[in-house]
């Protein structure tokens, strides 16, 4: 089922409808997709309008630009827009021209955090179109839900594993060296790779590994009992202590406890 946008003022539904008009006046545009917050109706008057432009298949790289281009010179004059912009210090409008092309890098111990699952799920399987869905989202959601194929999934669920399991195994060495701020630093990354292990083993792409923790673990993957253990891993009352080593083995008991489920 696609969802539909709710908006939580007639400001933020004025302004999502001119972007709605604007690019579906663009020929090489699929879908106009609204997402994150308005598009699961979780937005408040103070909350960002994001947007995620799905254009159609073989537009070029140089379409994108000037579609990119075109639109911030409207963007930036635009009264409507200007208006949303002053109705609060946090009203940001953020969009993104995208091409569909989801394709995952290496999960790498030590790299970065690898967000695939994540923007599929923004701007696949949570998005909410504006107006009807188009022909290649249609084509997109029937190739990434309800999930990818099952030896791409078991792959990136040993990927992610050893790299939560690898940054817990340098948290001792950083308290050792009295690096106490560079552990917790590696002590939050491993709490959001471990959520991202979680997400794959469940089978469920996830919005974010840093915000609508509670909403995501208890209803959308049924864990209730599980979220309570979740919060004090990141609740650390003396940097300068060896709570860090003790909260990486809390963090490492659910990861072993989930992976051999």
């Amino acid at each position: 089922m696609i969802s539909k946008p709710g908006f939580p003022t007639q400001l933020h539904q004025d302004s999502a409808k001119l972007i709605r008009d604007y690019f579906l006046a663009i020929p090489s545009v699929d879908t106009v997709l609204v997402v994150n917050s308005c598009a699961r109706g979780k937005a408040v008057p103070e909350s960002d309008l994001d947007f995620a432009i799905l254009v159609k298949p073989h537009t070029t790289p140089a379409e994108i630009k000037n579609i990119e281009h075109s639109w911030r010179i409207y963007s930036e004059k635009q009264p409507t827009f200007l208006k949303y912009r002053q109705s609060s210090q946090f009203a940001h409008l953020h969009l993104d021209v995208i091409d569909g092309d989801y394709t995952p890098t290496s999960v790498e111990k030590g790299e970065p955090i690898d967000y695939f699952e994540i923007e599929i799920g923004n701007q696949i399987s949570y998005s909410a179109p504006m107006d009807d869905a188009g022909f290649y989202f249609q084509e997109l959601r029937n190739k990434w839900l309800p999930y990818y194929n099952e030896e791409f999934r078991l792959q990136r669920l040993r990927s992610t594993k050893e790299a939560c399991n690898y940054d817990l195994d340098h948290i001792p060495f950083f308290v050792k060296r009295e690096l106490y701020f560079q552990a917790f630093d590696i002590l939050c990354k491993a709490f959001q790779e471990y959520l991202q292990t979680l997400f794959i083993a469940n089978k469920t792409y996830p919005i974010a590994y840093n915000k609508w923790i509670k909403e995501q673990v208890v209803k959308w993957l049924d864990k209730p009992d599980l979220y309570p253990k979740l919060s004090p891993i990141l609740s650390i009352s003396n940097i300068e202590s060896n709570q860090i080593n003790d909260k990486a083995k809390m963090l490492r008991e659910l990861l072993d406890n989930l992976t051999n489920e």
